[in-house]
């Protein structure tokens, strides 16, 4: 049962340990920045023109969201100590509960019929994906995090193009969509391995952020070398590549959702280096963070009802773009979603989550 505290006192206690403000506000920004990159009127990035820097947000929020799960994923199985052998068919269990709730409001949201590329079906799987990491040491999700980003994108686009680009929904939903499941699982690894080091340690955070950095350098500088080159920044603009080409392609693709691998290491690194961030400023901005606080604190009901929005303004089917209806939706879910967090608690879609989790998990009675 959520534990509702006195308006005053959450003021006072919202975001303090065990509770890690910092992935709060993370999750916030990401939640955020999906919505405007499904609404916002953005141009290409140009780090020396300060008015398209709002293009950072296209590809990089998913990608951070993914990397938050992988650290949720962790924490709720047992923060630092991998969950014991006698625990794990509960665990399993319950993130599959977890996960088939997601799904299902992905579907429910997909129903409204948005041009949003709803994420959260994907998302659920993922709750299933990482049932065999459950165990792993942080080197070996690391490990395995690595081995996505560098091997993956190659090996698939190599695959795809030698079966002459196969369409099958299972194949087009998981591999070759809007989010790669290649693409996510590397940086679900990579937020259980923060999960698992310490999220709350004050080291991880100034690691995370030295690594973000270095690997953002590595992945886009990876990306200007293919360009520099005459490779493509994305498959998409190669259609008819042989398999070879293809892989080459991929290893260079730096284009949000490309699925490349220099999108994996450059948005990989950039949503690592925002999170450390968020980590590190988190305790001594507490007071002036706890609004997006609030917001990352129910990220399901959050997204959810921003999808919703979009179809109450411009109905079924309809297109928006617009950065004041942007801006306006931060400020409607900072102030709702704050208030619900002083009066309520718990977000409603996370209540709905936590109870599929906890009725798939608990022991039947004889």
């Amino acid at each position: 049962m959520t534990t509702v505290l006195p308006p005053t006192r959450w003021v006072r206690e919202f975001g303090r340990p065990p509770r890690i403000l910092g992935l709060d506000v993370a999750r916030a920004l990401a939640i955020l920045g999906m919505v405007g990159a499904h609404v916002g009127e953005t141009s290409d990035f140009d780090a020396a023109r300060p008015e398209t820097w709002a293009d950072l947000v296209n590809g990089r929020s998913s990608l951070l969201f993914a990397l938050l799960a992988g650290v949720s994923i962790a924490l709720m199985t047992g923060r630092r100590t991998p969950p014991a052998p006698e625990r794990m068919p509960a665990v399993r269990l319950g993130l599959v509960g977890r996960g088939a709730a997601i799904f299902v409001i992905g579907l429910a949201l997909e129903m409204l019929n948005t041009p949003i590329a709803v994420i959260l079906t994907l998302y659920g799987l993922l709750y299933v994906a990482v049932i065999p990491f459950l165990r792993w040491r942080p080197w070996q999700l690391l490990a395995g995090s690595a081995a996505l980003a560098l091997v993956a994108p190659a090996l698939f686009a190599f695959l795809g193009a030698a079966a002459e680009h196969p369409s099958g929904a299972g194949i087009g939903f998981v591999l070759y969509g809007s989010y790669p499941i290649t693409v996510w699982m590397a940086l679900v690894l990579a937020g259980m391995a923060i999960g698992r080091i310490g999220a709350d340690s004050l080291q991880t955070a100034v690691v995370a952020l030295v690594a973000g950095v270095v690997l953002a350098a590595a992945g886009y500088g990876l990306g200007a070398a293919g360009g520099a080159a005459g490779i493509p920044a994305s498959l998409d603009a190669a259609p008819g590549a042989d398999p070879r080409e293809a892989a080459v392609i991929a290893m260079f693709a730096v284009e949000p959702h490309s699925g490349g691998t220099a999108e994996v290491l450059g948005s990989g690194g950039f949503v690592l280096a925002v999170l450390a961030l968020c980590l590190l400023v988190s305790r001594p901005l507490r007071w002036l963070l706890l609004p997006l606080g609030a917001l990352g604190s129910m990220p399901l009901t959050a997204y959810s009802a921003h999808v919703l929005s979009i179809v109450l303004v411009v109905g079924p089917g309809g297109y928006l773009s617009s950065n004041a209806f942007w801006g306006e939706t931060t400020i409607v879910l900072l102030l709702l979603t704050t208030l619900w967090s002083v009066f309520f608690g718990r977000g409603p879609l996370e209540r709905l989550v936590a109870r599929s989790a906890a009725a798939m998990s608990a022991v039947p009675r004889r």
